[in-house]
């Protein structure tokens, strides 16, 4: 069967649909996206091709999927570079729709895969855990600055109710992953090494649920942590990282602050690379990356026990 790639731009209220070179406006509802269905199904290797925006389009997606009709959710930022290497530099929705056409029938990407209702409550936690966290730590800090009394009574009331919520989130997590068997026992592997707690492996398995069952250069890859080389003749540049999730590199730095100290592999590791003259953070961004491979590789065999 020939697979027919069609973009479908998504914004809050309305989908933009490339299909054959046809345009369809549809609304971003649930009567939308039976409409999309429809037109889909009529079309046997239709292939939707879309872009992760913040939320609008998880809905939609799970209407492919229960439709059993394949979708792949894009980087913005790689159809963006993609749109400029084809010389298009204007943006709108029409466009923006039939780029992703071209981008599917150019780079043929693979199928995203379904989310189950506990990956999606999970992210969900642990992104609004995130939101709060950040929220109390400058509500802290203006609070401390303040020095009309009712205006600090008034941030230190905002400063207690932010924690009472972050109480909340918390509890929330710890009853999913009571209630989820395989996300406790995931999660109970990942805190056996040292320098990896609960919230730390929560954390990493709501944004990179793959984990478990890739290779150790996807790993690093999709984590943002592989270092990219810098070369042109006989110049060499330092390389960096970059890409990937970074809800997942913010997951893990705490953790590699830890294994740097307390895990004896890691800390060995750090403090060589130290002795050979790399700075502190590049020496903790290498933790950081041996940290994500070592949890891939305890999630992806069964029998293995971290040396810590």
């Amino acid at each position: 069967m020939t697979t027919i790639y069609t973009g479908l731009d998504i914004a809050k209220l309305n989908l933009q649909l490339h299909l054959l070179g046809r345009r369809h406006d549809l609304p971003n509802t649930a009567a939308g996206h039976r409409r999309l269905v429809k037109l889909l199904a009529a079309l046997p290797g239709a292939h939707v091709i879309c872009e992760a925006t913040g939320g609008y389009e998880r809905d939609l997606v799970a209407a492919l999927h229960d439709a059993r009709i394949p979708v792949s959710v894009l980087n913005p930022a790689r159809v963006r570079h993609f749109a400029r290497a084809t010389g298009q530099r204007a943006k709108t929705d029409p466009l923006d729709a039939a780029i992703l056409t071209a981008y599917g029938q150019a780079l043929q990407p693979p199928p995203t895969a379904p989310r189950t209702p506990q990956e999606h409550h999970l992210s969900e936690l642990i992104r609004r855990r995130v939101q709060v966290l950040a929220l109390l730590v400058a509500q802290r800090q203006q609070a401390q600055r303040l020095t009309v009394p009712a205006l600090r009574r008034q941030a230190q009331s905002l400063v207690r109710r932010l924690e009472r919520d972050l109480k909340q989130i918390e509890t929330q997590l710890g009853q999913l992953q009571a209630q989820a068997k395989a996300l406790d026992e995931r999660v109970q592997k990942l805190i056996a090494i040292t320098g990896v707690g609960t919230i730390t492996a929560l954390g990493v398995l709501a944004e990179l649920p793959e984990l478990g069952t890739l290779n150790r250069r996807q790993a690093a890859a999709l984590a943002g942590l592989a270092p990219h080389p810098r070369e042109s003749g006989q110049w060499h540049g330092r390389r960096r990282i970059g890409g990937g999730r970074a809800p997942v590199r913010r997951a893990l730095y705490m953790a590699a602050l830890v294994a740097a100290r307390s895990n004896r592999q890691l800390k060995a590791f750090y403090q060589r690379l130290r002795a050979a003259g790399k700075p502190a953070k590049v020496a903790l961004t290498a933790v950081m990356r041996k940290l994500i491979i070592l949890m891939n590789h305890t999630l992806k065999n069964p029998n293995f026990v971290p040396q810590n």
